[in-house]
């Protein structure tokens, strides 16, 4: 999977269902994604936390992307948003040092600041799968989509691989089966929780998961799944 910003719960199903968890970096960043920016609750409905990156092509590499110039003052702008938002819910004391700590990752290369943050949360949520940068394992660059998962799976012996359920529209599993490996989709069931009083907004960032649930529910949520 490519790496996003303090994604939604069904990546951290996907992480926890595995042995090991390749991490894109050589893959090309897009606009508009989940990448570098995810939704929290603010006032009873989704609003955007964006992480700002430096102008460059749209055409490079997610590690050959940086954060902002000026992300010293960017990020203290979203670490108070967050306090702002969910100071009042009642895991903040515990979750709020946690994403803190993710926001406060020093390094630039949004690669680099996106696994930190992936990994922090991981280890707060006691998930024990190894994640794996693609790049270490030597995969021809110029083989895409479903050849270039196909060759990474032969890299780490793998006989099944599991994908998100949006998966199903790129990946055929005749093909992984001539090559030794079932393919499976990996579909959230419904998660809903209590925030505030508001009614329940569904799919947003980890951020708001951690802020409304203690470890013990998230992990119980972390198992909420069917694979197909």
């Amino acid at each position: 999977m490519q790496p996003y910003f303090m994604p939604y719960i069904g990546y951290f199903q996907l992480i926890n269902s595995v042995d090991k968890f390749v991490v894109y970096d050589q893959i090309q960043y897009t606009k508009k994604g989940w990448i570098n920016r995810n939704r929290i609750l603010d006032r009873q409905q989704d609003s955007y936390l964006s992480i700002p990156l430096q102008n460059a092509s749209d055409y490079l590499n997610i590690v050959d992307r940086n954060l902002s110039k000026t992300w010293d003052k960017d990020r203290q702008k979203l670490i108070n948003k967050i306090k702002q938002t969910y100071q009042k819910a009642p895991y903040f004391n515990l979750a709020f040092p946690i994403l803190e700590k993710c926001m406060l990752v020093n390094h630039s290369n949004l690669y680099i600041f996106l696994l930190n943050s992936l990994e922090i949360i991981i280890n707060y949520l006691g998930i024990k799968t190894k994640v794996i940068t693609s790049s270490t394992l030597a995969v021809d660059p110029e083989l895409k989509s479903e050849k270039r998962v196909i060759e990474i799976c032969k890299k780490l012996n793998t006989d099944i691989y599991i994908n998100a359920i949006g998966g199903q529209k790129l990946y055929c599993k005749t093909e992984f089966d001539k090559n030794g490996i079932k393919l499976c989709f990996l579909e959230t069931q419904p998660i809903s929780y209590t925030q505030f009083d508001n009614q329940f907004v569904p799919s947003l960032s980890i951020i708001d998961v951690m802020m409304f649930n203690s470890v013990e529910e998230i992990k119980k949520m972390l198992n909420n799944y069917k694979l197909i």
